[in-house]
């Protein structure tokens, strides 16, 4: 089988595929271009986030058997029309999905105890330990949106922390254990102290996380978004961080990142109030799209991916 790889991925799958005795191919620096020319000739295409695969790709890609993305969502990709074309699509939550859970519940302790500005205040020679109490999750109840392998996984880190978890996925049914209760977004809204997202990005999920959805709180909350972005409308953010409805942000992904996660969107940040507020606000921890981004999860990806594609043969 002749293989495509057009983002890098840890050397573990390239290396066990040759093993297996498949021609792969590292079009790390082709262009869009000279992919799009080339794709007639391959079985399998290994992806992040560089490119689109939309039906005009794939409309070209004849012979492709799978698609392989490093990485949990698809949105890059036309997954429907690839289905209709007998295309594969293969993804790797199983080997980030700890590395998430494990970010989201890093932010939201740095967060509830004002860590980041206490290290800050800390090297400038302030010791100021009243002004820096912070809050327990102990007591707390966490609603989780979306419970696939992120929103399952952020769960287990919760677990022993004392807190309430409540959790609601469209897609799946019967989940719920001795720690994590089932239950729909009308009971997060109403008893849920902290949320967070771990949704994949849909015509149906774009900015759900808005104004309307906020101040159907009952409470003041904390919100963490590891998911995409533009499922969370910065703007009414920010307006609900000013009228204290929402007490502070944990932010991995936001929505003036470029498609490619690689960088801040080409359009620019320069004079957006938005933007402005969110990087001076101390009740806001941001990161680069790095949740899921740890050396572990680097190997164990592409260990998913191996496995699912010697699946198919």
């Amino acid at each position: 089988m002749k293989i495509l790889f057009i983002d890098t991925v840890h050397p573990f799958l390239i290396e066990s595929l040759r093993r297996d005795g498949h021609e792969c191919i590292e079009g790390y620096d082709f262009s869009t271009e000279k992919i799009e020319n080339a794709i007639t000739d391959f079985q399998g295409i290994v992806i992040r986030s560089r490119i689109k695969l939309d039906s005009r790709f794939l409309e070209k890609a004849k012979n492709l058997l799978f698609i392989a993305r490093a990485g949990a969502g698809m949105e890059s990709i036309d997954v429907e029309y690839a289905k209709s074309r007998n295309i594969h699509c293969l993804n790797s939550p199983e080997g980030n999905r700890d590395a998430v859970g494990e970010h989201a519940l890093g932010m939201l302790l740095s967060l509830m105890n004002n860590l980041n500005r206490a290290d800050n205040q800390i090297r400038k020679g302030e010791w100021k330990r009243e002004e820096n109490r912070g809050h327990e999750i102990d007591g707390k109840t966490v609603g989780i949106i979306g419970y696939g392998s992120m929103g399952s996984s952020f769960a287990a880190k919760l677990r022993g922390l004392g807190c309430k978890i409540l959790a609601v996925d469209k897609y799946r049914k019967g989940f719920g254990n001795e720690w994590v209760t089932e239950t729909n977004l009308i009971e997060i809204q109403k008893e849920a102290d902290i949320v967070s997202l771990h949704v994949p990005l849909t015509p149906e999920t774009t900015f759900m996380l808005n104004d309307e959805f906020l101040l159907k709180f009952q409470k003041n909350i904390y919100v963490i978004n590891s998911a995409r972005g533009k499922c969370l409308h910065t703007d009414d953010l920010v307006k609900n961080l000013q009228s204290g409805k929402v007490l502070g942000a944990c932010l991995d992904v936001n929505e003036y990142e470029d498609s490619s996660f690689e960088n801040f969107s080409p359009h620019g940040l320069s004079g957006n109030p938005t933007w402005q507020y969110l990087i001076q606000s101390e009740r806001v921890i941001l990161s680069p799209h790095i949740a899921g981004w740890t050396f572990e999860s680097y190997e164990k990806i592409s260990g998913v991916l191996y496995e699912k594609i010697c699946g198919l043969m």
